[in-house]
């Protein structure tokens, strides 16, 4: 399967304007008719899958030659029934359609992967899903979807999966701002990949780099770019270089040297722009605009600031360093007093700062604004009063100055009740925790008596032994970890009947059979947490696992309703004990 792409926002459509309308007629037919009808052409019914997968990357770029070997490619490994090939084969697919059918082949890749139950092709399936994601700036759902691929490969022994999940949780901590945990997961990318395969390892070298020029290490960021254009060279790898010279002409900007800065920048777009890479165009020119601006040329500065909005306006890709170009242009237009440029990137501003509320709560608290958005409007409505002459922007602001002061109110209303009902809560949890605690000691010093009962009515003496003995031995062997009992499958492993048993649990065990069986997951992993120290290092997705819960929040909330308080809450007390 292709490396994830090195620009941080983009999956390109390598489909060319000149045969687009062929493209799509003919992967439309395909499509329709891919399951039965599509016929491998004889000259390649005898080729490999090697062939085949060269022959479509060499003709990518002419999107209707290339769907007759993709579609050779996925009709071949369909007949040999081979999972990995059929992934692939979709993936070629996703290359070459429109951005509309690309979820298609995504579901169909995840759909092929479950079905082999293979933890590595599920892994790749969910990591081909973040990538897709990622491509479309949904940060967070494509965090989610490499989380998931993470906890899949994880399981394998598969390293360049694992590396490559690490490579794009990095990627995605790097445009959130996490610079030193980005660091971390980069660096072992880089020694992972070295003797393994170019392009990752060069990839991995320069997104160090861009996350040393973030953390203010200019003369690191340096190193790696001189690195990645040495190691591209010896490598034979040249598609890398413009990144590298690209990565030092912002790194000149943050040192001062403007017109180095320019020069470098200059020189790597042409060929960025030809990957149709928008993201890192964007970024070069909102740079070029910076040193422009440095140097007191303000009109060029303003040109390269324009591109940046037509990048944001036509791809709706921004980050938040990106975000000044709005402001310098809005204080450009201000000193030459054009009201109608300047209530347009006012509009603009406030459009970037809803796409990056969107994206981040994290990224929100670090922009640095010129302007909060009550201030923007307040500057709006003032432009448009001047241009129609309009004498009643005295009232308006009032009112958005009564709207802010509410919503100010509200807010610290509500602060102030979640801050009471954390605490109570708290209180409630440390009480809890006492009486957990307390009632653990006094089993541990109290000796066991077994109370006896009355025989249970309508159930024959002997039959209400042997179930209570085979629970007996269900607990000691701690068989209630397997995972989907419930009153069916329990009662077909003792040999008897749903009735029989679910009277017994209720009259002997006081419980139905969920509670009865949480009951005893909770209390197995309560004396872990008590006994085994390792085990309060674990998530909660882990301790679900361990204890046989279906899902980590199934076990969250039976966790709750059984010891009074959560599993974190727990953890914390029992160390601090």
């Amino acid at each position: 399967m292709s490396w994830p792409i090195i620009n941080a926002a983009q999956i390109p459509n390598y489909m060319n304007k000149s045969n687009l309308v062929i493209a799509c007629l003919l992967l439309f037919n395909l499509l329709s008719a891919q399951k039965n009808s599509f016929t491998i052409p004889d000259s390649l019914k005898k080729k490999s899958y090697e062939y085949l997968d060269t022959k479509f990357y060499a003709l990518k770029k002419d999107s209707a030659h290339a769907a007759i070997y993709a579609y050779s490619f996925l009709k071949k490994a369909r007949l040999e029934k081979n999972s990995k090939e059929i992934m692939n084969g979709y993936q070629n697919l996703m290359l070459i359609s429109p951005n509309k059918i690309k979820p298609t082949y995504i579901d169909s890749i995840l759909y092929t992967a479950k079905k082999s139950n293979d933890n590595a092709l599920i892994g790749a399936a969910y990591l081909t899903k973040g990538t897709y994601y990622y491509g479309l700036k949904h940060q967070k759902l494509a965090m989610d979807y490499y989380l998931t691929a993470n906890s899949y490969v994880s399981k394998t022994n598969d390293q360049y999966q694992i590396h490559k999940v690490k490579y794009c949780i990095a990627l995605t901590k790097f445009y959130v701002g996490f610079y030193d945990e980005a660091v971390s997961l980069l660096r072992e990318c880089i020694d992972y990949y070295k003797n393994v395969e170019a392009r990752p390892y060069l990839n991995s070298i320069h997104m160090l780099g861009l996350c040393y020029n973030k953390l203010g290490n200019y003369g690191l960021c340096t190193q790696m770019n001189t690195l990645g254009i040495s190691e591209s060279k010896r490598l034979k790898s040249t598609v890398m270089i413009p990144y590298f010279v690209h990565s030092e002409g912002i790194n000149d900007y943050f040192k001062g040297n403007y017109a180095e800065s320019i020069k470098n920048i200059d020189s790597s777009l042409d060929p960025i722009i030809e990957n149709e890479d928008f993201a890192n165009v964007a970024i070069g020119n909102f740079y070029l605009g910076k040193s422009y601006w440095s140097l007191n040329k303000k009109e060029k500065a303003s040109k390269h600031f324009q591109i940046v909005d037509s990048i944001f306006k036509e791809n709706k890709y921004l980050r938040p360093d990106l975000r000044q170009a709005f402001e310098l242009l809005i204080n450009y237009y201000k000193t030459k007093k054009d009201l109608d440029n300047q209530l347009y990137y006012i509009n603009e501003l406030l459009k970037a700062d809803t796409l990056l509320v969107e994206n981040s709560t994290y990224i929100v608290s670090k922009i640095h604004k010129q302007y909060d958005t009550k201030e923007l409007i307040q500057e709006k409505e003032k432009i448009l009063i001047e241009k129609n002459e309009i004498e009643e922007d005295l009232k308006k602001e009032q009112y958005y100055d009564i709207i802010f002061a509410c919503v100010i109110f509200l807010l610290f209303i509500f602060i102030i009740w979640q801050t009471r009902r954390y605490y109570k809560r708290r209180k409630m949890y440390e009480k809890n925790f006492e009486l957990r605690m307390q009632e653990l000691n006094a089993v541990k010093n109290k000796p066991k008596i077994k109370i006896e009962k009355e025989p249970i009515k309508d159930i024959n003496t002997e039959t209400v032994a042997a179930i209570l003995k085979q629970l007996e031995r269900f607990e000691i062997e701690k068989k209630f970890l397997e995972k989907d009992w419930n009153l069916v499958t329990l009662a077909a492993t003792f040999k008897s009947n749903t009735k029989y048993l679910a009277a017994i649990l209720s009259y002997y065990r006081d419980m139905g059979m969920s509670e009865y069986i949480n009951g005893l997951r909770i209390e197995y992993i309560i004396n872990l947490l008590q006994t085994e120290p390792i085990y309060r290092k674990y998530t909660n997705e882990a301790l679900a696992q361990e204890a046989g819960f279906s899902s980590t929040q199934r076990f969250a909330n039976a966790f709750l309703a059984k010891a009074g308080m959560p599993v974190s809450f727990f953890i914390q007390r029992i160390n601090k004990s």
